[in-house]
């Protein structure tokens, strides 16, 4: 039973993982997988050091088999194949008394403010609790958390089928809203610089424009017969991001910003006046949105597997961390926990 600490200063500890009992409306779940997050990267490099507890285990794209379930829970029971959606509202601001639980004033989110997944045993609050149909292995369980951020995305977004959409960024999480928006029946071009994820994402049959050395505004307007995109979505959380997604959009086309962005970028306010564009913003997910994600992954529509480019065992997180710090062959990368 094992477990990996963030200690710090990209430090990365193999431990023991305890089982604790679940305590009242608790459920524990023996981990199977856990994807690596942008976010687990971003506090492995120090920038959420003020949200974590040293050490901390991290982790939260996951899935597993209930072990235990502590007193009061109910519809969740031992052995059951689940996900977590792994959010922790206050209940009692104002965004929570209206129904947006999920951008909660003071939302906590577990494997950040919480323990993580990282480990053999991980205990939650039932509430979190999403079961998996045995039609979803384990593994593609994993990926349920971040499919229901492009179920989120796409769904903020209003895509209908038909629509042109561009999804600038064709990570993870981009090439998740790509595939989401794709079964929607919408056109997705995708935008992305890195030559391994162009040539992936090319072989799960998206039109990738390379956007280091071709002209993605020309592109976008040479196929709509020079209207624009009807919907944008920045995954980037970068300036050139930020700059160009005004760009390509037509008369009162849609933006929808997924990515987190550091600092606040330069945005050209005059083309939402002179194109009526709006712009929405997405962030995390709904109820609704892992029951779609699960619903998708049962239908077997989407090629998850192919965004799967490596699974380690827990010890190696670190290797992981360092993967995706570099920027190359790599699209999603699994651990497994037990």
């Amino acid at each position: 039973m094992k477990a990996v600490f963030y200690e710090g200063d990209k430090k990365m500890t193999v431990g023991e993982s305890r089982p604790v009992q679940p305590e009242e409306g608790e459920v524990q779940i023996k981990v199977s997988h856990c994807g690596i997050c942008g976010t687990d990267l971003h506090i492995y490099h120090g920038v959420m050091d003020h949200r974590v507890t040293f050490p901390q285990i991290l982790g939260h794209e996951m899935s597993g088999i209930v072990e235990e379930v502590g007193n009061g829970v109910e519809n969740v029971a031992v052995g059951d194949r689940v996900t977590v959606r792994p959010l922790s509202p206050c209940g009692q601001c104002p965004a929570c008394e209206a129904g947006h639980s999920h951008i909660c004033h003071h939302l906590a989110f577990l494997g950040i403010e919480t323990q993580g997944a990282f480990q053999t045993y991980w205990n939650v609050p039932a509430y979190t609790i999403h079961k998996l149909p045995e039609s979803v292995s384990l593994k593609h369980g994993a990926l349920i958390e971040p499919l229901a951020v492009a179920c989120h995305d796409v769904r903020t977004g209003q895509i209908e089928a038909g629509e042109y959409v561009v999804v600038i960024g064709g990570g993870p999480i981009g090439a998740l809203i790509a595939m989401v928006a794709r079964q929607k029946g919408a056109t997705v071009k995708i935008a992305e610089i890195n030559p391994y994820r162009i040539k992936l994402l090319q072989q799960l049959g998206f039109e990738v424009v390379d956007s280091k050395n071709d002209d993605l505004e020309k592109i976008v307007y040479a196929e709509t017969n020079g209207a624009g995109a009807d919907v944008v979505f920045e995954v980037t959380s970068s300036k050139t991001g930020a700059q160009m997604m005004t760009k390509l959009l037509r008369t009162r086309g849609r933006i929808v910003i997924v990515g987190i962005f550091g600092q606040a970028p330069q945005v050209d306010l005059f083309q939402f006046f002179w194109k009526e564009l709006r712009m929405f913003g997405a962030r995390v997910y709904e109820p609704e949105d892992f029951d779609q994600a699960i619903a998708l992954a049962a239908s077997g529509e989407l090629p998850l597997e192919q965004v799967i480019t490596n699974v380690y065992p827990l010890e190696n997180l670190e290797q992981g961390l360092k993967e995706m710090e570099g920027g190359g062959n790599v699209m999603k990368v699994l651990l497994t926990c037990s």
